[in-house]
Order: structure tokens, then sequence, then C-alpha cells
């Protein structure tokens, strides 16, 4: 299994990871405490898609 680097990417792919990274912990937080006043099916699903993919930039698998 090929290792993904982050820094092979070109610039403008790096700096779009970069921004989706910062972007995730609020994006997180505002899905939380959405999900927990008004949950629907649909916002828990999101929730754990959205974790997922903090979780990925957390362990630096993305």
């Amino acid at each position: 299994m090929a290792r993904y680097y982050r820094y092979r990417l070109p610039p403008w792919a790096r700096n779009c990871i970069i921004v989706i990274e910062r972007c995730t912990l609020p994006i997180l937080i505002f899905q939380l405490i959405r999900t927990l006043f008004f949950p629907t099916t649909f916002d828990v699903f999101l929730l754990g898609i959205i974790v997922g993919i903090f979780i990925a930039f957390y362990l630096e698998w993305i």
C-alpha cells in the first residue's frame, strides 16, 4: 500500500486541503450543537461523516 503524501501534491491542492482542515472543527461544533437541538437521521449521519473527516485530518490520514 502506497503512503499518501500531502506534500507531493501541487500547491493549489495542498492549499485546498489546508483550508478544509482548518474549517472542519468549527463545522463539527456547529453540527454537533444542531444535532443536539434538532436531531434528525440526516443530521446524525452528517455529524458522523464530519467526525470521520476530522479524525482523518487529526491522525494525518489525509
